[in-house]
C-alpha cells in the first residue's frame, strides 16, 4: 500500500513531469545565471553610488527614486534571466 505522500507524488509526475537536462544545458543555465549576476552586481554599484551622493546631500526622494529604480531593474533582470533558462530548458 502507498502512502499518501507516494501518492501525491506520482500526481505531480504525472502533471509535471521532471526534465532532465543535458550537461550543455546545465552549463549554459550556468553561464546565464553567472551573466546575469554580473549585470545585477553591476547596476547595483553605480546606483549604490548615486543614492550615496543624493543621501549627501540631503535629497531623500532622488534617494528613494533611485532605490526604486534599482529594485525595478534587479526584478526585470531576474526575470529575463528565467525567461533565457526556460528556453534553454525547452530546447531539446
Amino acid at each position: 500500500m502507498k502512502s499518501s505522500y507516494d501518492l501525491a507524488m506520482e500526481r505531480l509526475q504525472k502533471q509535471a513531469p521532471t526534465v532532465k537536462l543535458t550537461a550543455a544545458q546545465k552549463a549554459e543555465i550556468a553561464d546565464l545565471e553567472s551573466m546575469y549576476a554580473a549585470k545585477v552586481a553591476q547596476r547595483e554599484i553605480g546606483l549604490r553610488e548615486e543614492i550615496a551622493k543624493a543621501k549627501s546631500h540631503g535629497n531623500g526622494e532622488e534617494a528613494e527614486q533611485l532605490q526604486a529604480q534599482l529594485a525595478h531593474e534587479k526584478a526585470k533582470l531576474q526575470a529575463e534571466l528565467e525567461e533565457k533558462k526556460e528556453q534553454v530548458r525547452n530546447a531539446r
